[in-house]
């Protein structure tokens, strides 16, 4: 069998020389540069499964020589090498295509965690996405786009985060980028960051002590630790206080934590994803969120484009839908006559897929002779049935009725976001949890 075999590009014999006999332990065959040129002559006559390259070289950088990989080799992922505190610089690595980093002095148990995460990379180009299950359905070119970006993502570990609207999916692209990464056969853990009581944040995140606190009667694992080796994706991140922003950063700097009442601290191989429906850069000029933190997670940005910017997918992800309800419920199948189909193509969408899932199991439930009609799809009531988000008058018969579904959206969308959490989704929609508590009674949502 072939042995694996990883470039080598620094000016420093002493550094070299340690990655050599490093990686040499790991029955990896190295090939050495010490400038950009001999990498490049090397590339043109070798191929290799890594490259790991100095950022500053006697004749030119390692930035220069990330992207001739990424135009010439794209196949290879290159991880950057700079100095300690130059962080800046790799994320530029980063944006600009690198897998990953390391800083100087070479931390060795570091360097072979992300030796062997790289070589766990598909040396083909990445497989596509399987499209079962009703995961990211579609084939507008949005999603063609999205879809392509997912599998370049995956190939990499820099920190993505993942922008969108409620309802658009952000935690499923999150996830089919981990399992099309190399950190697959790893955990992936996804947190509700405004799910989580503030008093209880640094120990879910950090895990603690037995003793720490009242209440702590053993040691327990944070989230940071369950996911060791694999990928934590962190949802509605904005919603992290301000003081548990300092703390996720200096994890994310340091690749370490250390538990409530802990004295030692724990190495961390974690790769990090992130979303949130909010405008992150908003929340950064209103100074509710850290700009530091911003740019450790924003890397590299993914947006997940609306329902409403592919409504030409509208068609497929209905009857992949009607399909897992009539499956689920074991009863026959039920189909949009033509006219409720074209009234969905012409709605806002503002909840997006999962808003669409919710109205087609209440219209299939509803529904006689499994035909689901306009009127079953209970759109002409809504404020966003028009494609401008106005409302007419001659929409409304019932205004107590009207002022009832939109009280029934906004709750149902608050408890969504913080996966049925009433105190959290109470908070978020300025209400007591007295009232929150009533409204549920008085709405019928269980």
């Amino acid at each position: 069998m072939n042995r694996q075999k990883v470039l080598i590009v620094d000016d420093e014999p002493d550094i070299r020389e340690l990655l050599e006999i490093t990686l040499g332990r790991m029955k990896l065959d190295t090939f050495s540069a010490k400038n950009v040129k001999d990498a490049k002559d090397l590339l043109a006559r070798e191929s290799f499964d890594l490259c790991l390259t100095d950022m500053r070289l006697p004749d030119g950088s390692g930035m220069e020589l990330v992207q001739h990989i990424q135009q010439r080799h794209p196949n290879v992922p290159v991880a950057m090498i700079t100095a300690f505190g130059s962080l800046d610089t790799a994320i530029q690595a980063l944006k600009a295509g690198a897998f990953d980093y390391l800083t100087k002095p070479v931390d060795l148990p570091r360097l072979r965690e992300l030796v062997s995460t790289a070589l766990r990379l598909s040396t083909s180009a990445p497989a596509p996405i399987k499209v079962a299950d009703h995961r990211l359905l579609g084939d507008s070119p949005p999603m063609r786009t999205l879809r392509a970006q997912i599998g370049k993502l995956a190939r990499s570990q820099a920190p993505v985060y993942i922008s969108g609207e409620s309802g658009s999916g952000k935690e499923l692209v999150a996830r089919l980028i981990h399992e099309q990464g190399p950190r697959a056969d790893s955990p992936f853990i996804p947190v509700n960051c405004g799910a989580i009581p503030s008093e209880l944040m640094e120990s879910e995140f950090f895990g603690h002590k037995k003793g720490s606190f009242t209440g702590a009667i053993e040691d327990k694992q944070g989230l940071f630790q369950a996911a060791q080796g694999g990928t934590l994706f962190l949802d509605e991140v904005a919603d992290l206080p301000l003081a548990m922003q300092v703390k996720l950063l200096r994890a994310i700097q340091e690749k370490a934590v250390r538990p409530v009442g802990g004295q030692q601290e724990i190495a961390l191989d974690v790769r990090i994803l992130s979303a949130t429906h909010k405008d992150l850069a908003a929340e950064v000029a209103s100074d509710r969120f850290r700009q530091d933190l911003f740019y450790r997670l924003n890397v590299i940005e993914l947006r997940v484009p609306p329902l409403r910017e592919r409504r030409e997918d509208i068609a497929e992800l209905c009857a992949t839908i009607l399909k897992r309800l009539a499956k689920e419920s074991q009863h026959d199948l039920a189909q949009l006559t033509d006219d409720a189909l074209a009234k969905l193509k012409s709605y806002r969408f503002p909840g997006n897929v999962r808003e669409l899932e919710n109205m087609l199991e209440r219209a299939y439930t509803l529904c006689e002779d499994n035909l689901i009609k306009p009127s079953d799809l209970r759109l002409a009531d809504t404020p966003q049935s028009s494609s401008t988000g106005e409302t007419s008058l001659a929409n409304i018969s019932n205004l107590e009725d009207y002022l009832e579904e939109i009280e029934r959206k906004l709750i149902m969308q608050a408890l969504e976001e913080t996966r049925w959490n009433r105190t959290a989704a109470a908070e978020r929609l300025g209400l007591s949890f007295r009232s929150m508590r009533y409204r549920l009674k008085k709405l019928g949502i269980d």
